[in-house]
Formats: C-alpha cells, sequence, structure tokens
C-alpha cells in the first residue's frame, strides 16, 4: 500500500508538472499567433496599419500586440527574410530588407540612392535626431538659409510635415518618414547612431506644450 500509494503521489505530481509545462507552452505561443496573423494582416492590406486597427482586429491590447511584434520583427531578421517589420509611431508595415535594394531597385527601374547634396543630408541629420522641429530651428542648427535643402527632403519623401509648432505663426515641424527608414536601412527611429544632442531650451519648451517631443536618441 506504500507503494501503492507512492506511485499514485508520483502519477500525480508528474500530471501537476506536464500541465504546468503545457499552459507555459501555450502561453508562449499566444504572441507566435497573433505575430503570424500580424504578418497575414500587413501583406493584405499592403499599407501600413495603425496599432489602433491591429489592437481591434486581434482584440488584443497594447502589450500582447508589442509582444506579438517584438516576435515577427525577430524572426523576420533572424531567418534572414526577404521582408521587415518597420514601426514608425503608430503606423506598421511590411517592408523589403535592405540588403535586397538592389534587386528591388533593378525590378522596378529605380535609382539605387537619392541624389543628395552635402546640405540636403546635413539638414536630414538635423531633422532626424531633433525631430520633429520647424525650419528656423533647423537653420538655427545649421547656421544658413535651408529653403532648398529641405525642399530637396520634401521631394524625395525622406521629411514630411508632421504638424504645427504652437508658436506665433504657427510654423509646420518636420520629422522624417518611412521612406527615409526604408532608404538607410532601419526599421525603427531607435536604430539611428546613438548621438546626444541638447535642445534650446525655447525650443523644447515650445514643442512640449505641443506634446509632441519625443525622447532625444
Amino acid at each position: 500500500m506504500v507503494n501503492g500509494k507512492l506511485v499514485c503521489h508520483g502519477i500525480l505530481f508528474s500530471t501537476m508538472e506536464q500541465n504546468i509545462v503545457d499552459d507555459q507552452n501555450e502561453e508562449g505561443q499566444v504572441p507566435r499567433q497573433h505575430a503570424s496573423a500580424i504578418e497575414s494582416l500587413l501583406f493584405v492590406a499592403g499599407r501600413p496599419l495603425e496599432r489602433g486597427e491591429l489592437r481591434k482586429l486581434l482584440m488584443v491590447n497594447e502589450q500582447q500586440l508589442t509582444d506579438a511584434l517584438e516576435v515577427l520583427a525577430q524572426d523576420l531578421g533572424q531567418q534572414k527574410r526577404g521582408i521587415r517589420l518597420q514601426l514608425l509611431g503608430e503606423q506598421i508595415q511590411l517592408v523589403t530588407a535592405p540588403e535586397n535594394a538592389r534587386y528591388v531597385a533593378a525590378l522596378l527601374g529605380l535609382p539605387m540612392t537619392a541624389r543628395l547634396t552635402s546640405a540636403a543630408l546635413e539638414t536630414l541629420s538635423v531633422v532626424a535626431y531633433r525631430q520633429p522641429l520647424t525650419r528656423s530651428h533647423i537653420e538655427a542648427i545649421r547656421g544658413v538659409n535651408s529653403d532648398r535643402a529641405l525642399m530637396s527632403l520634401l521631394q524625395h519623401g525622406l521629411v514630411a510635415e508632421v504638424g504645427r509648432a504652437p508658436t506665433v505663426g504657427r510654423p509646420a515641424l518636420f520629422a522624417t518618414t518611412a521612406e527615409f527608414l526604408q532608404q538607410f536601412g532601419l526599421t525603427t527611429l531607435e536604430e539611428l547612431p546613438g548621438v546626444t544632442i541638447s535642445r534650446p531650451a525655447e525650443e523644447q519648451s515650445a514643442i512640449q506644450d505641443a506634446g509632441t517631443l519625443p525622447e532625444t536618441p
């Protein structure tokens, strides 16, 4: 009887342990299932989807969506797939892998790189690390007129107007675009090389009032 009880207890504990493992495996599969669904949704949509759209379609909360996006991004990168997950603000989309750019460009008959002047590249760097900011702030940083450089970036789709500053005249605020990330082989702005740049006090105060100030990389 004692041995029989020990055997029964052993079976019971073994069953309990297996149930725990099964539960853990099931929990681990949830983000992967959501990741698979997100990949399908983005593929079918053929356009960027908002985080809110995905939460609604998947019936998940923000943390669950974030977990699923991390799984999908990691899978696409580690498996060297031909597509990558790109996140820009609230927008999420699938883009081609940067290492395949020359093949995509050849198929579409596109130039490999945009021809930017040194002034345009300098302006783009300022916008990338200080966004969102106004033209006057760009010029204050560069010390020269930036109309032509900024216009070139707008024409190439690397920079776009994203709002208005809460100052006199409500000047336009500019920030980089998804095209900028794609051209430079980035999936998020967090992948920009780390650079610490301080903001002038008046600029920081104005943008904070608008509620649009991102963390400086």
